[in-house]
């Protein structure tokens, strides 16, 4: 045989082999999930169909009736209203959450006649009915505030046919959960109810607020007072939340679990710290009431300002109102008469005048003046109170006397020009911005537009008008060294964590030198004066043993509507006093419209100032006067 061919190596052999075993059953496999696969796609696709058939066929109507029952919504979430509180932390107003029940009777009885057809031993919806309007007895009571909420009447209720229907309102949190919980298809929605602790204390100066289904959002919103004119600071910034509300009524979310989502927090109120305190109000409150009840007068209010600050510790009207019932409260009880009425002054007025004088140099307290019982000023005869002979009276007996006459002789001095300056800076026809809402500004009229006989009245506090707050102003500036400050109520805004800001300073204005303001008030020290030989001033009765008193009484004659002029039988009295007038610490102001009972009460507001000037003695534990108001001579 021939043998192998020489350089070159031998060929393997080749082998002949069939299909490798393992190949073939990968190959198979895939075979068989292919087949597999499609056959679960199309019955997929077989179902689908069928449940788009069903749901676009026989459920249409169905799933349709649902879609139109609800939908989301977007609501707001009411945030929590701040407190008012006076100077000391004590509330005046506060916000308790409570809640509503309702029912949705129209939806409620479809979804319970159908599970009835799958399931009849549940029972009738009126039977339903019965059972929640029992439960509802059992848990709150047959009355809630006022709110019938017997089993007959809830039963009533729960039967009418209409879409909503509230059962009753401000519950109390808890025992509305126990109804809900209970009873999935009852619903309950958020309410505050606003607190007035203290009743009709402060309430002309607070306000009210009540919960307000009537405005979108529905919320707590004030109507009167701070409360009303603080609102949107005490509201707060409300949240958001999506929730199912019945189609057709946005406002009815469907009773059941809760399924809301919040996409805003809410941001509560700011509180409102005042500059009230609550024992000074309470006792001005009393003390003014009874007072304006023994007088007679249609009205009577008082205000007690911090003589540095003149922060308003108190205000005080006769007429009030309960806050938490202000729908049964007539106008003049809402009102906040020591801002919103205005007044002539009368005699309280010449304090300007005496001001004016002394800081120009024109008189000192013991100079000498010879005084007529009238004076005639362009057309008209001025008359002082009480007819008298010419006589000398000291520049302190012409106020202590209150003498008309003595005063527009040294207005006459003082000259129209400069009295008008004075009456500007003494703060008089605009309003003193204290915060408090409604408040007038008065009326001085315009300097161009004075007639001859102008200046004749506004001296003797004739032909001007000014409210409580603005008279009382007037004292307060000279009992702080010349100085005026406007009043203000509102002291701080408190945030939720309890940060306190600080309501700014208002600016003041130097009307008067310290000196003549000092000086002023030793004057108007005689005006409480009780000395034998007619040197007794026109108001001894305001004196409060052991203590200076300060002070000035006016009577104002108020028009007649009838003839358009004066009346010799109507009258505003009033009374603005410094306590105590060596160390002053407060300044009240009174005013009563037309006392018409006769006597001490009708006839001065002195007494009145003594026994707030008692009470303030007490309350703030003031030391007594270094030595008593000397007896200085008012008529020689």
């Amino acid at each position: 045989m021939p043998g192998p061919s020489r350089g070159r190596p031998a060929r393997r052999p080749l082998s002949v082999r069939g299909p490798a075993p393992a190949k073939r059953r990968r190959g198979g496999n895939s075979r068989v999930r292919l087949a597999i696969g499609r056959l679960l796609l199309v019955g997929a696709l077989l179902s689908a169909g069928i449940k788009l058939v069903q749901v676009q066929g026989f459920q249409a109507e169905a799933l349709s009736e649902q879609a139109e029952k609800q939908r989301a919504t977007f609501i707001d979430i009411p945030a929590a209203r701040g407190s008012i509180t006076d100077r000391n932390g004590n509330q005046l107003a506060f916000s308790i959450e409570a809640r509503a029940l309702y029912a949705v009777p129209q939806m409620t009885r479809e979804k319970w006649v159908k599970a009835q057809d799958t399931d009849p031993s549940i029972g009738s919806y009126e039977d339903w009915a019965k059972s929640v309007a029992r439960f509802i007895q059992d848990t709150l009571g047959t009355e809630v505030g006022g709110q019938k909420t017997d089993e007959r009447t809830m039963y009533g209720m729960l039967t009418e046919d209409t879409t909503y229907i509230e059962l009753v309102d401000n519950i109390d949190p808890g025992k509305a959960a126990t109804i809900t919980d209970k009873y999935a298809d009852i619903g309950s929605e958020y309410r505050a109810v606003r607190v007035y602790p203290n009743g009709d204390l402060a309430s002309n100066i607070v306000g009210a607020a009540n919960w307000r289904k009537d405005q979108e959002p529905p919320a707590t919103h004030g109507l009167l007072g701070l409360e009303n004119s603080q609102d949107n600071l005490l509201a707060g910034r409300n949240g958001r939340r999506v929730v199912d509300t019945m189609q057709g009524n946005n406002n009815v979310v469907i009773p059941g679990p809760d399924r809301s989502r919040e996409l805003a927090a809410a941001t509560p109120g700011r509180s409102l710290e005042l500059t009230l305190d609550v024992d000074t109000q309470y006792a001005l409150q009393r003390m003014v009431t009874e007072y304006t009840a023994k007088s007679g007068a249609k009205t009577g209010s008082a205000v007690v300002l911090d003589m540095r600050t003149a922060e308003i510790l108190a205000m005080a009207n006769d007429k009030t109102f309960d806050p938490a019932d202000f729908g049964k409260a007539a106008a003049d009880q809402t009102r906040n008469a020591a801002v919103t009425s205005v007044f002539e002054p009368g005699s309280v007025n010449k304090v300007v005048t005496a001001a004016t004088a002394i800081e120009d140099g024109i008189y000192q307290p013991d100079s000498v003046l010879t005084v007529d019982d009238r004076i005639k000023v362009a057309d008209r005869v001025i008359r002082d109170a009480a007819d008298h002979p010419v006589q000398d009276m000291t520049f302190t007996g012409v106020f202590a006397k209150s003498s008309n006459v003595g005063t527009l002789m040294t207005a006459q001095k003082i000259g129209e020009d400069r009295y008008a300056e004075m009456l500007r800076k003494f703060g008089l026809g605009k309003r003193t911005e204290s915060g408090l809402p409604g408040e007038e500004p008065g009326s001085v009229p315009p300097r161009n537009q004075w007639s001859g006989s102008t200046f004749g009245n506004l001296p003797i506090g004739q032909g001007l008008n000014m409210t409580l707050l603005q008279m009382t102003g007037m004292y307060q500036a000279i009992a702080n060294d010349g100085v005026r400050v406007p009043p203000r109520i509102i002291r701080a805004e408190v945030d939720e964590n309890g940060v306190r800001k600080e309501t700014p300073r208002p600016e003041e204005t130097r009307v008067v030198s310290p000196q003549t303001a000092k000086t002023v008030r030793d004057m108007f020290r005689a005006v409480v004066q009780k000395a034998p030989g007619n040197q007794t001033g026109t108001g001894p009765s305001a004196a409060l043993p052991g203590y200076q008193v300060s002070g000035k009484t006016g009577t104002a004659q108020q028009v007649d509507k009838n003839c358009g002029c004066y009346s010799n039988s109507s009258y505003w009295i009033t009374f603005a006093g410094i306590f105590p007038a060596d160390n002053p610490r407060f300044v009240v102001g009174i005013m009563l419209d037309a006392p018409s009972a006769g006597g001490m009460y009708s006839e001065s507001a002195a007494p009145l100032f003594h026994d707030i000037a008692s009470y303030l003695s007490q309350r703030y534990q003031v030391p007594l006067s270094a030595e008593q108001s000397p007896v200085v001579p008012l008529v020689l």
